[in-house]
C-alpha cells in the first residue's frame, strides 16, 4: 500500500510540468484548494452530520499533523517552480533519518539494524545524486525543498501519536485549507486556463487526497516511521523518472547511478525484512 502511495506522489512532477502555471504561489493554492474539496466532500460523504464535529475533536495531534500537511503541500509547489524535479525530490531523501530519529525519540521505535544500514546506503546513493543537483539546481529551491522532509518526520510522528484517539485524515483538510490561505496573498495574478485547473484537480485526487488518506488510515498504523521513510525514497527515483521520460528534464548520469543506488537499499532492506518475518512465522505458530 505504501508503495502505491509513493508512485502517485511520485506523478506531482509529470503533471506540474503539463500546467502553464509558471509561479509557484499559484500552483499550491490551486492544488490545495481542490484536496479541500476533495476531503470535504469525502468527509461528509461517509460521517454526513458528524464531520464538523470531527474537525474540533482532532486535539493537538490534529494541529500539528495540519500545520505539517500545510507545510508539505506549499513547500513542496514552491520548490518545483524554483528547481528541477530531481533536485526538488533529492532532498526528501532525508526523510529516513528524519522519520527514524523522530520515531526513536518520540515513540520509542525500534530501528532494525537492517535499516539503519540500508538507510545509509540509500543516503550514500543521494549525496551522489545531489552532487549532481547542486551545479544545475537552485540552491533557494533546495532550501525550500528541505522543509518537506523535516514536516514529513513531524507528520508521521503526530498522526501516530493521535491514532486510536481521533480520525486525523481532518488534518488533510486543514492542512490543505491552511496551504491555500498561505498562498492566496502571493498567487495573484492568476494565470491558470481550464486545463491547468483540471491537472491541479487531476493532482488533489490522485497524487494527494487518495495516497494521504491511505496513508493515514493503513500505513502509519501498521509500519515503523522509519519503514515509511525509507520506502518513501523510492519517490526520489520515480519522480524524476517521469519527468525525464515526458518532457526530457535529463537527471543527470550522477542522479541515475545514485537513484540506482536508492532502489538497490530498498530492494535488499525488503527482501531481508521478509525473510526474516517468513522464519519468524513457523516459530508464532509453534507457540500458539
Amino acid at each position: 500500500m505504501l508503495v502505491l502511495c509513493t508512485f502517485l506522489w511520485s506523478t506531482a512532477g509529470v503533471v506540474t510540468r503539463a500546467s502553464s502555471v509558471t509561479n509557484g504561489w499559484e500552483a499550491a493554492f490551486w492544488r490545495s484548494l481542490f484536496l479541500c474539496a476533495v476531503v470535504a466532500a469525502l468527509m461528509i460523504a461517509q460521517h454526513r452530520g458528524a464531520a464538523a464535529r470531527m474537525l474540533v475533536s482532532m486535539g493537538w495531534p490534529g494541529l500539528v499533523s495540519s500545520l505539517a500537511w500545510a507545510a508539505m503541500f506549499t513547500c513542496f509547489m514552491l520548490a518545483l517552480s524554483r528547481t528541477t524535479v530531481a533536485n526538488a525530490l533529492i532532498l526528501q531523501g532525508l526523510m529516513p533519518f528524519c522519520a527514524a530519529l523522530a520515531g526513536w525519540l518520540v515513540l520509542h521505535e525500534r530501528v532494525a539494524a537492517r535499516t539503519w544500514v540500508a538507510m545509509a546506503a540509500a543516503t550514500a546513493g543521494i549525496a551522489v545524486m545531489f552532487q549532481d543537483a547542486l551545479g544545475s539546481g537552485n540552491l533557494a529551491g533546495s532550501l525550500i525543498a528541505l522543509v518537506v522532509p523535516l514536516a514529513a518526520a513531524v507528520n508521521t510522528v503526530a498522526v501516530k501519536l493521535g491514532r486510536g484517539r481521533v480520525d486525523l485524515v481532518p488534518a488533510l483538510l486543514v492542512g490543505g485549507a491552511l496551504s491555500a490561505l498561505l498562498a492566496l496573498p502571493l498567487a495573484a495574478p492568476f494565470t491558470a486556463s481550464g486545463r491547468d485547473l483540471a491537472l491541479f484537480g487531476t493532482l488533489a485526487v490522485f497524487q494527494l487526497a487518495l495516497p494521504c488518506v491511505l496513508l493515514v488510515r493503513i500505513v502509519l498504523p501498521r509500519l515503523s516511521a522509519a519503514e515509511i521513510g525509507l520506502l518513501s525514497l523510492l519517490e526520489v527515483v520515480l519522480g524524476p523518472l517521469w519527468v525525464w521520460l515526458a518532457y526530457g528534464e535529463h537527471p543527470g548520469a550522477a542522479a541515475l547511478g545514485g537513484g540506482a543506488v536508492v532502489l538497490a537499499a530498498l530492494a535488499v532492506n525488503e527482501a531481508i525484512a521478509l525473510a526474516v518475518e517468513k522464519r519468524a512465522a513457523p516459530l508464532s505458530r509453534s507457540f500458539s
